[in-house]
């Protein structure tokens, strides 16, 4: 990845050309064309900054992605065993077949299997408690997403705010207005601002991502307790 700056202008006679084409990696670094100056100590510690944000960031998206994806493998026919099991007088089994679970709807049902033989209106609660606990499972570390959707524009705007203050304490020392004294600064507000931004963009696509899949997960579970309460409700039972 190379990026074009019309940072140096050579004059020969009465010519002058000029656009040197400088790697993003040089420009971080500072190469000899700058001056040997580079995004400044401040923006390395935004860049450092957002870089661990990124990590972090696609570590939450990755491990929530797999966690909903495995929340998603319902058993086909899942409520329909329960209905026989419990139909059948066999509620050890069906407390089993629950157990044998990892979905979250086969933990909230079997927390309410766990409780038959009370009043319809506490395994209700009783159920209703076990979704609100998993839906929490289902959302950790989703917070840091949704922060770091607002925080990294704002961290990488903080950069701009830094280069360009460089940037005028650095004229203001300057002798005579030349391209290596702005450069820097004006590097250190371009590059933080763009990494700022691309944080918080993968942030908010990856967060609104997930709550979607969750969305999908609460509708199952949902699904899955109307049907539970309905075997329960029936006459016999």
């Amino acid at each position: 990845m190379s990026l074009s700056f019309l940072l140096q202008i050579e004059t020969v006679g009465e010519e002058s050309i000029g656009v040197a084409d400088i790697s993003l990696w040089e420009i971080l670094k500072g190469s000899e064309e700058f001056g040997n100056e580079g995004i400044g100590l401040s923006g390395w510690g935004i860049i450092i900054l957002l870089s661990l944000m990124l990590g972090y960031t696609i570590f939450v998206f990755v491990e929530r992605f797999l966690a909903l994806r495995k929340a998603n493998k319902e058993e086909r026919g899942f409520i329909a065993k329960i209905r026989e099991y419990i139909t059948d007088g066999k509620i050890d089994t069906a407390k089993d077949y629950c157990s044998r679970s990892d979905a979250p709807s086969a933990r909230m049902i079997e927390k309410g299997i766990s409780r038959l033989g009370r009043p319809i209106e506490v395994i209700s609660a009783s159920i209703e408690n076990a979704a609100k606990l998993e839906i929490l499972r289902l959302e950790q570390r989703l917070s840091f997403l949704a922060t770091a959707a607002g925080a990294a524009p704002m961290i990488g705007f903080l950069g701009t705010t830094v280069g360009m203050v460089g940037v005028f304490i650095d004229l203001q020392n300057a002798a005579s207005l030349d391209i290596d004294v702005i450069a820097p600064g004006i590097m250190t507000a371009m590059i933080t601002t763009v990494a700022g931004l691309v944080v918080g963009i993968i942030a908010y696509v990856g967060y609104n991502f997930l709550v979607a899949r969750i969305g999908n997960v609460v509708y199952q579970m949902e699904n899955d307790a109307l049907e539970f309460m309905d075997i329960l409700q029936q006459p016999g039972k």
